[in-house]
């Protein structure tokens, strides 16, 4: 029997994505926040903006471009999810057209849906451990090789893991000896809990900022380049 969990994708919108669940997977359950983390509207949020310290640059943050752009687009994605999959493709299309000023820049954070991708958040700790072999640019190869060939809802094997390390060139022994010892799960779990805090419900979810001005506008889902573009250009031209 399939069933279908639905996931709200923004706390002030109605917009919704709906997922399909295997009854054989009932068993998985999505790891809980941590009771302590407070409510956007704890820390400070109104009904539209997020807490600017939710969105801040980290010292472990994956950027894709400039790290000092005025704009940055942060997503909160789930490798197995198949809209981060066809998501992947139109912002990379926005950093080619985009990056290259150096005025809007990319970050990768982490939401794996545990309850119904259950591989995900192994395949996540797997480009942590791709960016510590070989740094941030080994981790957004790492991303898009992952995306490239993964079949979307829990579907890849995980043999592929080392395998795409492999063709990275980065050294498989180390890269297995990290992935096996767990060390980047609480990495993985802090961005999890920040995309909490954002208001993150489902996969992609991403807010661009506008550091400069201030100016903040979510895109909720897999949007096509020219819906990610019309976006973007409203936080550019704010004032």
């Amino acid at each position: 029997m399939i069933r279908t969990t639905q996931y709200t994708m923004h706390p002030k919108s109605t917009t919704t994505l709906l997922f399909r669940l295997r009854s054989s997977d009932s068993s998985v359950v999505a790891k809980p926040l941590a009771d302590s983390i407070p409510s956007r509207e704890q820390a400070g949020a109104d009904s539209d903006q997020v807490p600017v310290s939710l969105l801040a640059l980290r010292s472990d943050d994956h950027i894709f471009g400039n790290p000092n752009a005025n704009v940055l687009i942060i997503e909160y994605s789930d490798p197995e999810c198949p809209f981060c999959k066809k998501f992947h493709e139109p912002m990379l299309q926005v950093m080619a057209q985009y990056g290259k000023s150096g005025d809007v820049a990319w970050v990768y954070r982490h939401f794996p849906l545990d309850l119904i991708h259950s591989k995900a958040r192994k395949e996540s700790e797997a480009m942590e451990c791709a960016n510590e072999l070989g740094g941030n640019d080994a981790f957004w190869k790492y991303v898009e090789k992952l995306f490239a060939i993964t079949p979307a809802n829990n579907g890849l094997d995980a043999a592929q893991l080392p395998i795409i390390a492999a063709g990275l060139g980065l050294d498989v022994a180390k890269f297995n000896a990290c992935l096996s010892s767990g060390k980047y799960a609480e990495r993985v779990q802090k961005d999890y809990e920040s995309g909490g805090n954002v208001g993150v419900g489902g996969t992609p979810y991403s807010v661009v900022w506008n550091r400069k001005t201030g100016k903040q506008e979510p895109i909720e889902g897999a949007l096509p380049f020219a819906g990610v573009k019309n976006i973007l250009e409203k936080v550019l031209s704010a004032k």
